[in-house]
């Protein structure tokens, strides 16, 4: 029998920044760092897991990431969010030019939760 063991992996700062391309400048690593521990709460939450976002999957770590960076938006355009809700502020950010529409980082973390969740029904 082979036992196939998955390798953790952890969440950075430079992960959340590349999602949305911005500088360490626009958003620093001290906010960040609080951004990706709400996520990681708000990711265990979510799918009744115990999550620790320097030591998870790559699954986790992915959805982790994408909450952060929703959170970065909001943060950036001066809006809100709170777990799973989010308000995006008006303020017009040139930094976000490059950055992936809020809609499609949503649906990116909605898929990627549903899976997580999926994987943890199936392990019981």
């Amino acid at each position: 029998m082979c036992l196939v063991t998955q390798a953790l992996v952890s969440v950075s700062a430079d992960d959340v920044r590349d999602v949305i391309n911005v500088t360490s400048e626009e958003i620093p690593d001290s906010k960040i760092s609080k951004m990706i521990k709400r996520a990681e709460v708000t990711v265990a939450l979510e799918t009744d897991r115990q999550v620790d976002s320097g030591d998870c999957s790559e699954a986790e770590k992915e959805a982790i990431t994408v909450l952060s960076a929703v959170y970065a938006i909001c943060y950036l355009t001066g809006g809100s969010a709170v777990g799973l809700s989010f308000s995006v502020g008006d303020q017009n950010v040139a930094a976000l030019d490059d950055s992936p529409p809020l809609t499609v980082l949503q649906a990116e973390l909605k898929r990627l939760l549903a899976k997580l969740k999926g994987s943890t029904l199936r392990r019981a």
